[in-house]
């Protein structure tokens, strides 16, 4: 686990309609982070191959050829939480195989914070919308976040806390937030990308606009029915211990509450009850 950049985005289309909008995505992140940046892709059986020309090829076929495609792929390391690809493609049906309005395909992309110090925060955001611009998304976000993996004991308790005195940075989510999120938004972000429907009730990215007062909020249109807020020049950790508790952050949770998604079975042996909803609601009470 470590401090770092994440970019994510959700599409309420099927896999089929995705593929190659994926592919174009991935090669934008590659062209900026260099091919050598990921050097492991996982098998169906979860076991991690090096990705050489043969996994690249693999992993195209992967997306390209199947109803679903569930791609997963890491730094050049392996034990590092720096770089990774993952898209979970699927049909728009739950479980039992029927349809459902709250499943959505889910492309993330981790960044190390030592490329946004790098090469500055101007050149992350605009990362991020190369990455956005060939994915249907109805919703999006990028910012600073905990990357890693939180299936070792002791770890999730210990980054929720974290996460709380640092609102800014985002939670790994659960692999089946795929299955949950629909067309409702993962809280806010230093970026911030809005689709339909919920950019259409808001009237557009000018309605929009005319909610946000915070000095150094933008609203930018990517699209007729596509836009991205960004929350000031770079992205920001927050402390609440210090009094910094990120009021553009908390002006555009108020603007968009209606929408945000909320988890309503929590049952977590490693949280108690309530710390997932104070997580949720960092913004708002």
């Amino acid at each position: 686990m470590r401090e770092g950049l994440s970019f994510n985005f959700y599409m309420r289309r099927p896999h089929v309609e995705l593929a190659q909008g994926v592919l174009r995505s991935l090669e934008s992140y590659l062209d900026s982070v260099g091919p050598q940046a990921l050097g492991w892709y996982a098998t169906d059986e979860g076991e991690y191959r090096p990705l050489d020309a043969a996994g690249w090829q693999l992993t195209r076929d992967k997306v390209l050829r199947r109803r679903g495609a569930l791609i997963r792929l890491r730094d050049a390391s392996l034990t590092d939480c720096g770089y990774r690809f993952l898209y979970h493609g699927r049909p728009l049906v739950d479980l039992s195989g029927e349809p459902s309005p709250d499943v959505v395909c889910v492309a993330r992309f981790w960044l190390p914070t030592e490329f946004l110090e790098e090469h500055g925060a101007a050149r992350v955001r605009a990362l991020a919308l190369a990455l956005a611009a060939p994915l249907p998304f109805c919703s999006g976000h990028a910012g600073l976040s905990f990357n890693g993996d939180l299936d070792l004991p002791g770890v999730k308790r210990e980054v929720h806390q974290q996460s709380l005195r640092y609102p800014g940075m985002d939670l790994p989510e659960e692999g089946s937030i795929g299955l949950r999120l629909g067309t409702r938004l993962w809280g806010v972000h230093w970026l911030t990308f809005l689709g339909q429907p919920v950019l259409g009730a808001l009237g557009g990215a000018a309605g929009l606009r005319a909610r946000l007062h915070e000095p150094g909020t933008t609203v930018q249109e990517l699209s007729e029915d596509r836009a991205v807020v960004t929350l000031g020049p770079g992205p920001e950790a927050g402390d609440t211990e210090q009094g910094q508790t990120l009021p553009a952050f908390r002006e555009l949770a108020r603007v968009l509450e209606p929408w945000l998604y909320h988890e309503e079975k929590i049952f977590d042996p490693d949280l108690l009850p309530d710390e997932k909803l104070r997580w949720e609601r960092r913004f708002l009470d």
